[in-house]
């Protein structure tokens, strides 16, 4: 058996149903102790993260993931046992394998391979490591940054394990991703019956007309990077339940999904002045959980465009699109190049998730080759 499908399963057979850890990391960090990385344990709250770096000279390029998983779901769904690391068929089944424990037994084989043939690599290899990913994201990567920034320690350039890949391994890396700012907004009506309106104020008439406007508002085009900013509509709520009574307020949740053509606070102030021409009440809250941010072309998006030419002889696309991961606080907070670049995406969060055995192999040597065209 491989070091990477060693690492994988014995990375996979553990629970750590976020934001629980379970001693994934102490597996990772045992490892890294063997090839001379000088180790910090940075516990926030309940989760446990680590910082680690071999080297103490420039460029310091940096692989970060989460060893926390999402929930199981049913687990008589499950073909296998979902801790239970089978291989069946080529593939390795079990919650967590592309999301993203497949990506960090990748990391630490590649890595070792790596310091093997070349011991006196130039530069620093530094591992960002939390429990906290798929959960809040309150005491996780961010915190771990922050204390990174407090102690003055540079990241040039950081790969984050997430499953990018969409149909064959390294398709397509993730170079950038979009803010994302959560909205809601309360219209203020007049309650009253049904069969009297003039008497009453229905939010949901008021609301109707702005909501038209908001989801027919271009809010910038997009660039070369990223696709034009999003406006979505979550949830709408209003009503009384019955059906002679008018409400007496309508509720909005909302969503941007944002180019770094918008900033938060233009598409704040945007929505209030559509919001205002109509006239009516209304009170709106903001919640902001991630500024986009984008790695151009450049020494990183190179070395691993190379790298997948020369392990999967494809040509490997750009893409920003997708959710958020911890890249929306390394990049600001380190000031940083990131890349997102891991295994298929196909199964992530289902049951029966899994990843090819091969895929993991060769995600290995794509990984090798990025330290090796950065590092040498």
């Amino acid at each position: 058996m491989s070091k990477t499908l060693t690492l994988a399963k014995k990375l996979v057979s553990i629970d750590s149903i976020t934001p629980q850890d379970k001693g994934c990391q102490s597996i990772m960090i045992s490892h890294l102790n063997d090839l001379n990385f000088e180790i910090t344990d940075l516990k926030f709250g309940e989760v446990d993260n680590f910082w680690a770096i071999r080297g103490q000279q420039s460029p310091v390029f940096v692989f970060a993931g989460h060893t926390d998983v999402v929930p199981v779901g049913n687990e008589s769904e499950w073909h296998i046992p979902p801790f239970s690391a089978k291989v069946k068929n080529g593939m390795l089944y079990g919650r967590g394998t592309a999301d993203m424990k497949g990506s960090l037994a990748a990391m630490l084989s590649a890595t070792d391979r790596f310091v093997k043939d070349h011991s006196n690599h130039k530069g620093s290899i530094g591992y960002l490591i939390t429990s906290d990913e798929e959960g809040p994201a309150i005491n996780g990567t961010v915190k771990v940054a922050q204390y990174l920034k407090k102690i003055n320690q540079t990241v040039d350039y950081c790969l984050v394990g997430e499953p990018s890949s969409t149909h064959e391994l390294g398709d397509f890396i993730k170079n950038g991703r979009r803010g994302s700012l959560n909205g809601s907004f309360k219209i203020i009506g007049k309650q009253g019956h049904i069969a009297y309106p003039h008497l009453a104020n229905n939010p949901i008439h008021l609301v109707i007309p702005a909501l038209n406007d908001l989801c027919n508002e271009v809010w910038d085009e997009g660039n070369e990077y990223f696709p034009a900013t999003s406006f979505q509509i979550s949830n709408i709520h209003s009503g009384t339940g019955v059906t002679n009574v008018i409400s007496s307020e309508s509720n909005i949740v909302f969503n941007f999904r944002y180019s770094t053509q918008c900033t938060q606070e233009q598409l704040q102030s945007r929505v209030c002045e559509i919001l205002d021409k109509r006239n009516f009440e209304y009170q709106i809250t903001w919640e902001h959980s991630g500024y986009p941010f984008l790695t151009p072309k450049g020494k990183l998006v190179n070395a691993c465009v190379n790298a997948i030419k020369t392990v999967k002889n494809i040509n490997t696309k750009l893409s920003t699109s997708g959710g958020t991961s911890d890249g929306r606080f390394i990049a600001p907070i380190l000031k940083t190049r990131v890349i997102e670049l891991g295994p298929l995406n196909a199964t992530i969060h289902q049951v029966n998730e899994c990843v090819s055995i091969q895929d993991l192999e060769d995600l290995s040597d794509i990984y090798y080759h990025i330290l090796k065209n950065i590092l040498t």
